[in-house]
């Protein structure tokens, strides 16, 4: 449910341009608390460009992002993630061989600011919490395998976990149902949904697969061509007949 709250989240007049093509265009939205604002938008609408600006991996041409108000607009990732946001990423950013305790430990020893040469003395130290951790997203039965051993769904639910250890006060997903099967999506989808409640965490997310978006979102924010076609609550959205003319007449 939406609390009426300042935002955690503004995007202002944002503007990136690569040789020419400006993949976004004066983007501009606000996101608070209780919120779970589903981005979409057909290929080359600039999703994954707008996520990039918002993290920090890529730097806008024009306008500014802030964070629980503060201008982070040329901070680097690590700076915002100290700044309470985490970040999941569209393929799966484990490192395989290590087991999954010691994937969500190297995450709890970053976040604390520990250098990676320090990892081996902070595995103790780390070693509950990364537990609860793992409990939280259902791997505290698989703690000790070996990442790349896991099924390509559990892989993303550590790749969760690892998001979740920095502390997070705001999750920013890309397309993190992205290769799972039906089943494995809602499954997901049901738990990110769980942690989210119960942290009382906003996310904004980018998903391909509509149901999934209609279903989870509590706002859906469409993009076409670098710029905010419609923003609104899911039901809106969802009969809006520019939305459908932007997926070429796909109903959605």
């Amino acid at each position: 449910m939406k609390e009426n709250l300042e935002p955690v989240l503004q995007a202002s007049n944002l503007v990136k341009s690569f040789s020419g093509f400006t993949a976004v265009n004066g983007v501009s939205f606000a996101v608070r608390g209780g919120e779970a604002v589903g981005i979409i938008g057909p290929n080359g609408a600039g999703k994954s460009t707008l996520f990039d600006l918002l993290t920090g991996r890529k730097l806008p041409d024009d306008g500014e992002v802030r964070v629980f108000g503060e201008r982070v607009t040329r901070q680097p990732p690590w700076r915002r993630v100290k700044r309470g946001v985490g970040r999941s990423f569209q393929v799966s950013s484990v490192f395989p061989t290590y087991t999954a305790e010691e994937n969500v430990q190297i995450g709890l020893m970053l976040a604390q600011g520990r250098s990676w040469n320090m990892f081996r003395q902070a595995v103790r130290t780390t070693q509950s919490d990364a537990e609860v951790l793992l409990e939280k997203v259902g791997l505290a039965n698989k703690r000790a395998v070996l990442s790349a051993e896991l099924s390509y769904g559990d892989q993303r639910k550590l790749e969760l976990a690892v998001a979740l250890s920095t502390r997070p006060k705001l999750l920013l997903l890309d397309e993190p149902t992205a290769g799972m099967g039906r089943e494995e999506s809602r499954e997901c989808l049901s738990l990110i949904r769980t942690i989210a409640i119960n942290e009382k965490m906003p996310i904004v997310f980018v998903e391909h697969d509509m149901d999934i978006v209609f279903s989870f979102a509590t706002r859906v924010m469409v993009l076409v061509a670098g710029t905010v076609l419609v923003d609104g609550e899911p039901n809106v959205v969802r009969a809006d007949h520019r939305v459908k003319e932007a997926y070429f007449g796909e109903e959605i």
